[in-house]
C-alpha cells in the first residue's frame, strides 16, 4: 500500500513538472503535438525508470559502501548520458519519424533535471532499488500525463481567438499553471 500511494504522490500529487518545476524545457518544447509528447513521454519515462534503477544499484552497493557518496552526481550524469544515447540510436534506427519529429529535444533529455533530480531524490529519501524504481517510473508517468495534456490543450488552442499579446509563449505559461493549479487539487486525496 506504501508503494502505491507514493506512486499516486509521484505522479499527480508532486508531479515533477507542475509542482517541481523539473523538466519544463522539454515540457514546453515538445507539447506542440500530441505525437511527439507522446513520444517523448515514452523516451523519458524509459530513461528515468531505467537510470532510477541503475544509479540505485550503483549508489547503493558500489558508491555507499566505498565511502564514495561525493561522487554520485557525477556518476548519476553519466548513466543518464549513456541511457540517452541508446535511446537516440534505437529511435534513429527504428524510429525515425518521431526521431526527427523530437529533434533537439531528445538528446536534452541528458541535461532534464528531472531525470537526474529523479536520482539524487531517490539517494535522499533513502529509497532501496525497488522502491527508488517505482518513484521513477510513477514520476515518468506523471511526466507523460502533463507533457499529453498540455499537447491536446495546445492543439486545441489553434482554433481559439487569443489576443496577440497572449499568443504563442504565453498562452502556454498561463494554460501550464491552470494545469498546476488542477493538480494541486489531487493533494486534498493525501
Amino acid at each position: 500500500m506504501e508503494l502505491i500511494m507514493l506512486a499516486i504522490t509521484a505522479a499527480l500529487i508532486n508531479n515533477v513538472v507542475l509542482s517541481q518545476f523539473l523538466g519544463i524545457c522539454s515540457f514546453l518544447g515538445v507539447s506542440g503535438k500530441t505525437d511527439t509528447a507522446v513520444g517523448m513521454g515514452g523516451a523519458l519515462t524509459f530513461v528515468l525508470t531505467l537510470s532510477s534503477i541503475v544509479c540505485g544499484i550503483l549508489y547503493n552497493y558500489i558508491l555507499a559502501p566505498l565511502g564514495l557518496d561525493y561522487l554520485k552526481t557525477i556518476v548519476f550524469i553519466l548513466i543518464v548520458a549513456a541511457l540517452v544515447q541508446f535511446v537516440e540510436m534505437f529511435m534513429k534506427k527504428f524510429m525515425k519519424s518521431m526521431y526527427s519529429a523530437l529533434g533537439i529535444y531528445l538528446p536534452l533529455i541528458t541535461t532534464n533535471c528531472a531525470v537526474l533530480g529523479v536520482a539524487t531524490l531517490n539517494v535522499q529519501n533513502g529509497y532501496n532499488v525497488f522502491t527508488g524504481a517505482v518513484y521513477g517510473l510513477a514520476t515518468a508517468i506523471g511526466f507523460l500525463i502533463a507533457i499529453v495534456i498540455l499537447s491536446f490543450i495546445r492543439e486545441k488552442m489553434v482554433y481559439n481567438d487569443i489576443p496577440k499579446p497572449f499568443q504563442g509563449f504565453p498562452i502556454v505559461m498561463i494554460s501550464s499553471a491552470l494545469m498546476s493549479i488542477a493538480f494541486f487539487g489531487f493533494a486534498s486525496f493525501k
